[in-house]
């Protein structure tokens, strides 16, 4: 089932780029970006990214913490963060539960590579509320920024 407007957002601890757990349920009190890409170091994940990267500034007046999530390993993510000198947590959900517990994996992929991230975008309010929720099935098309951004403006 897909997860939409006014659901609780699943709690999840996943190790980021630099080793640290990340907690969601932690992160009460601030809203969040959760931005799902593929794999990384290929071409739309790249730009997916590049985006998030270079719209912060918007991102952090909007009482937001971001994140970049894929199947990708810790240290593939930290190669990734550092080659696209990014400025926010990429999450490894190497074990695929969390990417499953969003609706947002594809079973099969391309070269029969199983369980890797769909890309998506989810706004989760600072009560753990989601606000906006994004699933493409199609890897070449990107998440509508200009709607992440106004959601996240909304928000307050």
């Amino acid at each position: 089932m897909a997860l939409q407007f006014g659901q609780p957002a699943p709690d999840f601890s996943l190790y980021d780029s630099d080793k640290n757990k990340v907690t969601l349920s932690e992160l009460h009190g601030k809203n969040v970006l959760l931005m799902f890409y593929p794999q990384a170091f290929t071409g739309f994940c790249t730009q997916q990214v590049c985006t998030t990267r270079d719209n912060m500034a918007q991102y952090e007046t909007a009482n937001a913490a971001v994140f970049g999530i894929s199947v990708d390993s810790v240290f593939t993510q930290s190669k990734f963060k550092e080659l696209e000198k990014l400025n926010f947590p990429l999450l490894s959900d190497f074990n695929k539960e969390t990417s499953r517990a969003y609706g947002c994996i594809y079973e099969d992929w391309i070269l029969d590579m199983k369980g890797v991230s769909k890309r998506a975008a989810f706004v989760i309010d600072a009560e753990g509320i989601i606000r906006y929720a994004e699933v493409l099935e199609s890897p070449a098309d990107l998440p509508n920024f200009d709607k992440i951004q106004e959601v996240l403006q909304g928000l307050g």
